[in-house]
């Protein structure tokens, strides 16, 4: 008998419901390299081995919705925060709500982080097959994305309150696999335009 294809429990959720309002404007549908800003997670969560890719919307749903275009044909999952006002944290669980009960490992993404590296997000994914509760990617000493968290860490992360997300949890918990790289991509967000401009 084969072992079982461990890709089909592992899914990969990003974060997509906030309303931008640094940005001043719909952020996620911004322009970047030719391209509408959430486009570059969900590709990047795409090429990742996971079985699907659930985008938490939540401000301009149905806006982001039509950006994604024929993305949302390719393994992807579409769902609505209805708690998005509350932060981060109301996003997070409503993605791993949505997880079906076999997953196994669930792999973050943030919507606003265009140059984010995939290959990292497969290195994070297998450090928590082979045992971690949980891995991400670190440039120059700043914790970056994506974050792959083992199941065992759902119920904690089912915990959190307001704008915050994994991080408050994975800080001083025993056997986190910190993966040092040279990609900035794994920590830059787009909070402002001028965030956009200075990527661009």
């Amino acid at each position: 008998m084969s072992p079982p294809d461990r890709h089909r429990t592992r899914h990969a959720i990003v974060l997509a419901a906030g309303a931008g309002s640094r940005f001043a404007g719909p952020k996620l549908l911004a322009a970047y390299r030719g391209q509408p800003l959430i486009a570059w997670s969900v590709r990047a969560a795409l090429a990742c081995p996971v079985s699907t890719v659930t985008v938490v919307l939540g401000a301009s749903a149905a806006d982001v919705t039509a950006a994604l275009g024929g993305l949302t044909r390719d393994r992807i999952r579409i769902v609505r925060n209805a708690d998005w006002q509350d932060g981060l944290s109301a996003s997070l669980r409503c993605g791993l709500r949505s997880l079906p009960p076999e997953a196994t490992a669930a792999l973050i993404f943030l919507g606003d982080m265009p140059n984010v590296d995939a290959p990292m997000g497969t290195r994070a994914l297998e450090a928590v097959a082979n045992g971690a509760p949980a891995a991400y990617p670190v440039f120059a000493g700043q914790p970056g994305h994506p974050v792959a968290v083992s199941r065992t860490l759902f119920p904690a992360l089912d915990t959190l309150s307001g704008d915050t997300g994994a991080r408050a949890i994975l800080a001083n918990l025993p056997g986190v696999v910190r993966i040092e790289t040279q990609n900035a991509g794994c920590i830059q967000d787009i909070d402002t335009q001028g965030d956009l401009a200075a990527l661009a």
